[in-house]
């Protein structure tokens, strides 16, 4: 099957190597930008852990302190193997989205011993910290990163859509999905999406792609990459 991989570059060779072994041919077309918030270093003196929701909030994050002894607290597994690449000692996976981390930082951190931070992107949404917020936790949300939508689908992509070579599309968070379904209807290929099928990691990812029509519609039984590459079998 000839699949299209939508993710950020880094992430993006990880995911094609892992359709190239299971025998796939993987094209990629990174649809957003990622970019780094430079600053000073920060200041983690009261933080009793992280709470890393993405891979590029661990990168983000390690690229602003050269502490690696703080727990990192991961919603999953490719997220909990970003922050050991990047030499965290501590690292704890959730297995999960952001609500089954929240419950899980519940009973692996204390209310009174210090604060948890969350380092996310400009577009993050509050649920996690509010969860923990409620569960009388002190959680400071840092933005660090910006994932911007690049607006129109790479030619290789873009001709393998409207020329019909496509089976399938990875989607692996909801903005990345709305950035497909824009750059879709930006380049006239709606019609197009009728013989691909879209392979979500999540319901509210297979949700962001309407009102586009695919050939099927297909959300993994976990949040994370391994269950989205099930759905290929």
């Amino acid at each position: 099957m000839r699949i299209l991989v939508t993710r950020p570059p880094e992430d993006a060779q990880r995911t094609a190597a892992e359709l190239r072994a299971r025998g796939h041919d993987a094209l990629i077309a990174p649809l957003t930008d990622i970019r780094f918030c430079d600053g000073p270093q920060l200041a983690l003196s009261d933080v009793q852990a992280i709470l890393a929701t993405s891979a590029n909030g661990v990168r983000a994050l390690a690229r602003r302190t050269p502490r690696r002894d703080i727990p990192v607290f991961a919603v999953g597994p490719q997220t909990a193997d970003a922050a050991r690449q990047a030499g965290f000692h501590q690292v704890r996976n959730a297995k999960g989205d952001a609500a089954a981390l929240a419950e899980a930082a519940k009973r692996w951190a204390k209310p009174g011993g210090g604060a948890l931070y969350h380092p996310g992107a400009a577009q993050t949404k509050g649920g996690l910290a509010e969860s923990l917020r409620a569960a009388g936790f002190t959680v400071v949300s840092e933005v660090l990163y910006e994932a911007a939508p690049l607006g129109e689908l790479p030619g290789a992509a873009a001709d393998a859509l409207s020329c019909g070579t496509l089976d399938a599309v990875l989607l692996f968070s909801p903005r990345g999905a709305r950035a497909f379904a824009e750059a879709v209807r930006r380049g006239g290929l709606v019609d197009a999406c009728g013989g691909v099928a879209a392979l979500c990691i999540s319901r509210a990812t297979a949700d962001a792609l309407s009102p586009l029509q695919f050939g099927a519609i297909r959300v993994a039984a976990r949040p994370d990459q391994d269950a989205v590459l099930d759905l290929l079998a």
